[in-house]
Formats: structure tokens, sequence, C-alpha cells
């Protein structure tokens, strides 16, 4: 561990620590934030409502809807004077989502990405192979805080460039790598072109993330790159990567550093929480965060807090992968489909790529979605697919084979899977 002395802290210790800790969250944002204080007028709530964890329960929801009607700053605790860094959103479905941090918001950053990547296999004095794209985006300039503040030797290579990266990759020697598990595999597929397996280079560990990824492809990226792949969970709204990390030696749940980030799950249809074990959607309070600490922020991932022990002395939750997000839910005919589901189906399958592509279009009043995969044109493939696709996931589906190479590759940002035609007419 990193910081045994936090990581592994007793639990009764660990629950009054996040008691305090979010008492204290709810009467800076009464006190500084003025959309946070209607919203707990609006509640009937006040800070004072708040004497047991249970209780959290009675306090609103924030969206990503707040952080837009208050853009850009108004949802900050402190002075614009006091702020050293602000990241965004691409603003893609409309007004962009900034995240504003302090000297203190960038330590707790630094810590608890300094955490993930020691779970992850990562140690000081080793050479850390960035391909996060550095900007707005959180990803990369978060995990190159933690890195420093691990020790590590940091190549900032952001993401793109494939041949480029390949190449440093085989020139400097690193032995982590940080990227999206799609561009994991697009890396793999360029070392392959140069005649590179698995083993063939430095690489020992990957950590993976920013976008769901099934435990198949954690097998493929491992095979192909020869390294222990581990998931890192973050979202920008809350601080960016590492608010949860896998451990190497275990690779079975993300541990939610807890001394920082509440969670929650919650029913998606009701908001109810709901016990450890359960699935729904996860929710986060940003305890320690000073600059803009964000109360139970609604994920929109669906995933579990897994209750069973684990191996590392760690006290902290694990959570579960993410099964998908909330808003990616594909409901076709009735039936709940996640893109994951659909990959991890087609991973089993040795002879497709891992590559593919959803399209969503109406005939008529009925939903049909178009499977797009790549590999030889086969007949018998197509229709292994779509029986496959049918017997385990339960929807009926259209597989369309595509020539190797044609679809969509991530260049280090998160891939678009999804193409809902449905209201194009």
């Amino acid at each position: 561990m990193f910081q045994p002395d936090r990581e592994a802290m007793p639990i009764p210790e660990l629950r009054a620590l996040q008691r305090r800790q979010l008492r204290t969250m709810l009467e800076r944002q009464h006190e500084h934030v003025p959309a946070y204080r209607e919203k707990f007028r609006a509640a009937g709530v006040t800070p004072d409502d708040l004497s047991t964890l249970d209780d959290l329960a009675r306090f609103p929801f924030t969206r990503k809807a707040d952080l837009r009607d208050t853009y850009p700053l108004g949802l900050s605790c402190v002075p614009r004077s006091a702020l050293r860094r602000l990241h965004a959103s691409s603003g893609t479905s409309g007004k962009p989502t900034v995240v504003a941090y302090d000297e203190h918001d960038l330590g707790v950053f630094e810590e608890v990405v300094a955490r993930s990547l020691y779970a992850a296999g990562a140690r000081p004095g080793m050479v850390f192979h960035n391909a996060y794209g550095y900007g707005l985006f959180t990803g990369g300039l978060g995990t190159h805080g933690g890195a420093a503040r691990l020790g590590l030797c940091t190549v900032p290579v952001s993401g793109g460039g494939t041949e480029r990266q390949v190449q440093l990759i085989e020139d400097l020697h690193p032995e982590v790598i940080a990227c999206t598990p799609s561009y994991a595999l697009v890396l793999g597929e360029a070392l392959a072109r140069r005649g590179l397996g698995p083993g063939d280079t430095s690489l020992k560990y990957a950590v993976l993330g920013a976008e769901p990824w099934a435990e198949k492809t954690r097998h493929e990226v491992q095979a192909a790159l020869g390294v222990t792949a581990t998931n890192i969970y973050g979202l920008s709204e809350i601080i960016g990567p590492g608010v949860s990390n896998e451990d190497a030696a275990e690779q079975r749940g993300s541990y939610v550093w807890e001394d920082h980030f509440y969670p929650e799950i919650v029913d998606p249809e009701t908001g109810d929480v709901l016990p450890d074990g359960e699935w729904g959607v996860l929710v986060l309070s940003s305890m320690t965060r000073s600059a803009m600490p964000i109360l139970r922020y609604w994920t929109g991932d669906i995933t579990r807090l897994l209750p069973d022990d684990n191996a590392t002395g760690r006290t902290m939750r694990r959570m579960d992968a993410i099964r998908g997000r909330s808003d990616d839910l594909i409901i076709l005919r009735g039936v709940n489909v996640y893109p994951t589901q659909l990959e991890a189906v087609l991973i089993t399958l040795g002879h497709v790529s891992p590559h593919y592509h959803v399209v969503l279009s109406r005939s008529g009043v009925l939903d049909e979605l178009t499977l797009r995969v790549e590999a030889e044109d086969s007949a018998a493939l197509r229709a292994e697919i779509e029986r496959q696709v049918k017997a385990v996931v339960g929807v009926t589906v259209r597989c369309e084979l595509c020539e190797p190479g044609s679809l969509p590759r991530s260049e280090g940002g998160k891939l678009r899977r999804v193409t809902d035609l449905r209201g194009a007419r």
C-alpha cells in the first residue's frame, strides 16, 4: 500500500472520519454556494441534519445539469484568486462542465492518483508512459501529477501518434503505461506490425480507464502487451482519475479511496440507497475537496460495491467493473443492453477483432441494432455472432462484417461505440 495508515484504517475510525468530512463539506457548501443553499432549502435539510452517514440519503443529488446551470464556476466555494487549475468537458452536448482546483485539491489529486498507480504495480523509479490526453481533459495532467508524487519518471506523450508512441516504448523502456483500454488494443496491433509480441517490450503494467471495458478486454490487452492490466476509475466532476483503482495482484474490483470520496449505490429509478452487493447507479461525494466539493454526484455509471473480504488488508470498499452507463443503456424491443455486453460476446470468438461499432436504427415502429465487427466476410461467422448475441444478451441483432482496420480507433481519448439514427428522420 502507498499509504497503509489510510488505506487500512480501522472501519469504525474510517466511518467517523467520513461523517466529519461530510458534515464539513455540507457546511461549506451551505455557506459559500447559493445553488447548494437553495437545493438544501428545497429538500428541507440543513447541514445540522447530518448526524449519521445514513442521513446523507436525505440530501439532494448533484447532476451534470447543475454544473451546466451554474456555468462556469457557480459551484465553487473559494474566490477565483485561490484557484490554481481549471478543467472542462468537451461541451459536445451543450455547455461544458468546468471544474476548479485550488492548491489543496491538487495535493489530493496527486495523492489519490499516486495510490492508484501504486496499487496498479508502479513503484518509485519506474518509467511511466502516459498516453492519456493532456489539456482540459483531466486524464493526462491528473495521472502526471500522481506519477510525480509516487516518484515515477513520466513520458508525457499524450494521445494519438501511434507509431511515435510505439517508437518511444521501444526506445525509453517504460514499465508502466496509462491509456484507454481501446487504445491499448490499438498499440498492441501497432507493436504486432513491427513483429513485437508480449514480452518483447519493457512494459509490465497497464493502467486503463476512461471507458467501460469488459473482463475479456483485459485478457486481450494483457495478451497483446504482455502486461498486468488494472482499471483506474474517476470523473472530472469528482476530481478526475484516481477515485478508485484495482490492485494488480487481485484484479477483482477497484478500491474506492473512501477517506476522500464517499460512495453510494442507488436505484436508478427511485434514487433510494441500495445495500452493498446490489447493482445500481454510483453516487459520489468529494468530501475533501475545498475549491469545488460536489455532493452526491449522480455519475450514471452502473456498478455495485463489493461486500466480500479482500486479500490486501485494505478496509476500503471495492466497486465492481462498470456494467455501463445509465444514459448509455440501449433499450431494444424491451430488452436492456449495454455495449460492454456485446463486446464480451465478441471477444469469446477468437477469430474476430475486438473493434466493433453499434448502429441503432428504426424500421417502421421497430428498433433495429446493427453490430459492425471487423472480420473477413463469412456468412457462417455472421450467423454465429448473431446466434451468440441472442443466446447471451437476449436480443436479435444484424451483424455486418467490415474489413479489418476500417472501424474507428481510439487515439487516446474516449471512443464512441454507438451511433443512434433512430431520430434521424
